[in-house]
């Protein structure tokens, strides 16, 4: 336990050190992207993963598994990261959102049948989400650059850092049994393969028929992100509430 603090706090330090621009009106139109010609190669072999395996995968995922145990795998994956996000939530200093994503992962893992059936939505209590970079952006760390992440897609070097520390914050990885602790993780892979089935049209449009697919997903993601966050954006980007590129 000593040995994984000491990692957690060294990623940490990692991480603060990593964001070295203030945030996104400190950069030209708003886009800090020092990485661009490294970024664009990854976002051309992620192009390719997804031409090759993601989007078949995902159009015959969402076409052939039923909707409602679609649902049932998204639900479960969203109640064993529930743990995760209420950390995230006590380090940000928001104990409202804690407690009610704490008493939602209770109802759900016991009336939902381990998270299969969102039962605490019905009893009005929907999900909150948040992540470790969103913890950085409530500390005060700035965005960073911009990056592309393999299979992961868009991010930034904050975000990044949030991405490898939220890992290790997630409770339930240290109190259920090893043979149980990949069924999470199977289940977000699965449920993001499902949403790439369904928003095909919308994910298409952005990779193979925009002008610059790279410069356009960029855009997406960060109006988005910092719209999550609460950040200022540019006035002339596009409407964050467009699209959900988490998943590209």
């Amino acid at each position: 336990m000593v040995q994984m603090r000491a990692s957690l706090a060294t990623l940490i330090l990692v991480s603060l050190s990593a964001c070295s621009v203030p945030g996104p009106g400190e950069a030209p139109d708003g886009v800090h992207d020092p990485h661009e010609q490294t970024n664009r190669k990854v976002h051309a072999f992620n192009r390719k993963i997804d031409q090759k395996v993601l989007r078949s995968a995902g159009v015959g995922y969402a076409t052939v598994v039923p909707e409602g145990v679609q649902d049932n795998v998204s639900n479960f994956a969203d109640t064993v990261a529930l743990p995760g996000t209420v950390v995230n939530q006590i380090l940000q200093g928001r104990p409202g959102p804690a407690t009610r994503n704490t008493v939602r992962f209770a109802i759900n893992a016991t009336l939902g049948f381990a998270g299969l059936a969102d039962v605490a939505t019905d009893f009005g209590i929907p999900e909150d989400n948040s992540d470790f970079g969103e913890t950085l952006a409530v500390w005060g760390v700035p965005e960073g650059a911009y990056m592309e992440l393999p299979f992961l897609g868009p991010s930034t070097e904050r975000d990044t850092a949030g991405i490898v520390v939220d890992f290790f914050t997630n409770p339930l990885d240290y109190v259920i049994p090893s043979e149980y602790s990949s069924l999470g993780t199977s289940a977000y892979v699965l449920s993001k393969v499902g949403d790439r089935g369904r928003f095909a049209d919308t994910v298409d449009s952005i990779y193979y028929e925009s002008a610059d697919s790279y410069a356009q997903l960029r855009l997406i993601y960060l109006q988005n992100r910092r719209y999550e966050l609460g950040e200022e954006a540019p006035a002339d980007e596009i409407d964050p509430l467009a699209l959900d590129t988490e998943g590209f």
